[in-house]
């Protein structure tokens, strides 16, 4: 099994779990299951079953008993964090070519003691694809919903939203650069390709690997890396930006694994209707 790779949260295993085994199959997965494909992926069953209350506290796991075994399901919360998921991974990509040149600006105000809900707001925006252009400030190519981000918040009354274009002359690559840290968005991607590449090229003989838990391991750590890119506008970025090499690669082999890890899957997993 393969054990390179960066450090990743349970939870963020699990949410890849959810979305390989039970988003969109209207079931429940028992509880047993899943600590035991998270074992064979590296991560201790005291791990998973406190990951699994957690999720379960935070509304992002449903639970229900049959007998004496424990089964877990998704919620409309879940749901749609996979739902998006799913979207970044097969629908939108790694490489934003679609730009029509619009962007969405967003300013705050608030007051000084509000430190925490200041916090909130940035770490919000930075997950929704948005960088600081000024103390204040926030940008994000194209046009970005953050209705509910606001509201989820209470800042309605502190937050104005724009949709704006650059004036002619401006230097969008140069603001780019200096409003997201592409040094560490593109060794991200350059990690991720250089760890899998073996994978898609027949450096490693998967007939001898854990199709199911590497699949889990290798969707995990894609999701992670993609979700931290706001999708640049590629045209906009260094000419040998490493995005659309590692998401070849991502697809490349989760196509090899893929049919593996679902006979396991099949084998190893037990479910029940939700």
């Amino acid at each position: 099994m393969r054990v390179t790779g960066p450090a990743l949260r349970p939870q963020s295993l699990l949410l890849s779990f959810l979305g390989d085994e039970v988003l969109g199959r209207g079931v429940c997965v028992y509880t047993g299951s899943v600590i035991e494909v998270f074992r064979r992926a590296g991560v201790g069953e005291q791990a998973t079953r406190s990951t699994l209350t957690r999720m379960v506290g935070r509304g992002l796991l449903s639970r229900r008993r049959e007998g004496r075994r424990t089964y877990v399901g998704l919620t409309d919360r879940s749901e749609a964090i996979l739902r998006d998921g799913e979207r970044r991974i097969w629908k939108t990509g790694a490489v934003n070519r679609e730009w029509d040149g619009t962007w969405t600006l967003l300013g705050f105000s608030l007051p000084e003691s509000w430190q925490r809900q200041r916090h909130d707001l940035r770490s919000q925006l930075t997950w929704a694809g948005f960088g600081a252009l000024f103390n204040g400030l926030w940008i994000a190519p194209g046009e970005v919903d953050v209705s509910g981000i606001v509201a989820e918040l209470g800042l309605a009354a502190h937050v104005k939203v724009f949709r704006a274009h650059a004036a002619a002359g401006m230097d969008i690559a140069e603001m780019v650069d200096e409003t997201w840290d592409l040094r560490a968005l593109g060794a991200g991607y350059r990690d991720f390709d250089a760890s899998w590449r073996p994978y898609a090229t027949g450096g490693v003989d998967l007939a001898g690997e854990d199709a199911l838990a590497l699949r889990l391991r290798l969707t995990a750590e894609w999701l992670q890396v993609i979700r931290s890119d706001p999708r640049l506008p590629v045209r906009h970025l260094p000419e040998d930006w490493p995005a659309a090499g590692a998401e070849e690669t991502f697809r490349a082999v989760h196509g090899l694994l893929e049919a593996p890890a679902r006979e396991a899957a099949r084998r190893s997993i037990e479910t029940v209707p939700a």
